[in-house]
């Protein structure tokens, strides 16, 4: 006997308003189910707050039975009682997931506890607020390749020689070696080297590397380079200024067809292309992998590239 079902019955009464009416196939659903791994008062239990959850679709009332029964049987053993309240609480389902970290997978360990938290709120008399959803950052588009010749072009175009030189720099740090912030704000003349068969920034400060350029932005950056020398490639004396290229980016806007430079759209660029150059779409379609979050943990395991490797993969052809 169940000595939680009036408390289950009443906690219905009391948020009748916040649950969705199921329909009769997905009751039927709820209604019938029994498992020979969990004791009937558990799968009673199970059935019981499953129904009072509302759950939409077949799928969901077997997700939610399938926690709810694991979850009521681990409380059993426990010796806690077969409450919602109880079995439901955050600190008793994370002691469920961990004391059963051997016996579920990763992933099932994750729906197990995400349906146990669903149980838990819809069956509170005063459920807390959902968490707002916040927009997900997605990245700039990158600059077609007449957009970056058409920038180039408008760099040329500059009054004096200092501004085509900073101008010109931006563009080629930005979409031929991925810098923006103050990455690229603290480059200096002597910073760009020709060597391992192509072009190199080396890059100071949080994350020193050294970066391939891209072979069509080689020879013009080189060229600013040489002019800028141990001064900055985008003006300034003091390490410690900040947004140095705001200024010379609002300058490079040429009307309705070409808007205002975006740092974070040249560094789009250069990871597209590189992304293409090395073959990444088609990796991740034969992998059938839809989302990098795993890609780091991968990368983590590779042996590091000698820069002349790099250099010839990254930068050292022409595009």
């Amino acid at each position: 006997m169940v000595p939680s079902l009036p408390t289950v019955h009443h906690l219905c009464q009391g948020t009748c308003h916040s649950i969705v009416t199921v329909d009769r196939e997905v009751t039927a659903v709820v209604a019938r189910w029994h498992s020979h791994m969990v004791p009937a008062e558990v799968a009673a239990f199970a059935r019981e707050v499953v129904a009072a959850a509302g759950p939409t679709s077949r799928g969901r009332a077997k997700a939610l039975l399938f926690a709810a029964s694991r979850a009521a049987s681990f409380a059993v053993a426990a010796g806690l009682e077969l409450r919602p309240e109880v079995v439901f609480c955050p600190p008793v389902i994370e002691r469920f997931i961990v004391a059963n970290g051997r016996v579920f997978s990763a992933p099932t360990a994750r729906t197990l506890r995400t349906n146990c938290r669903c149980l838990g709120r819809a069956l509170q008399a005063y459920p807390e607020p959902a968490p707002v959803r916040l927009p997900r950052e997605r990245a700039k588009a990158p600059y077609n390749q007449m957009e970056i010749s058409a920038y180039l072009a408008l760099a040329d175009a500059q009054p004096t020689a200092s501004r085509r030189l900073r101008a010109g720099a931006v563009i080629c740090l930005g979409a031929g070696a991925g810098l923006v912030g103050a990455d690229l704000g603290h480059v200096r003349g002597a910073d760009v080297a020709e060597r391992s068969g192509g072009v190199v920034v080396e890059v100071k400060g949080r994350h020193p590397r050294a970066v391939p350029v891209l072979a069509r932005f080689q020879a013009r950056l080189v060229a600013s380079a040489a002019l800028a020398g141990q001064g900055y490639l985008i003006g300034g004396t003091e390490r410690s200024r900040r947004n140095v290229s705001s200024v010379l980016v609002a300058s490079l806007s040429g009307g309705a067809d070409l808007p205002r430079l975006e740092l974070a759209r040249l560094r789009s660029t250069w990871l597209c292309e590189l992304a293409a150059m090395v073959g990444l779409g088609a990796f991740m379609a034969a992998a059938g992998v839809e989302s990098s979050q795993r890609l780091g943990d991968i990368v983590a395991g590779l042996a590091p590239l000698a820069e002349a490797e790099a250099v010839g993969l990254l930068g050292g052809r022409s595009c």
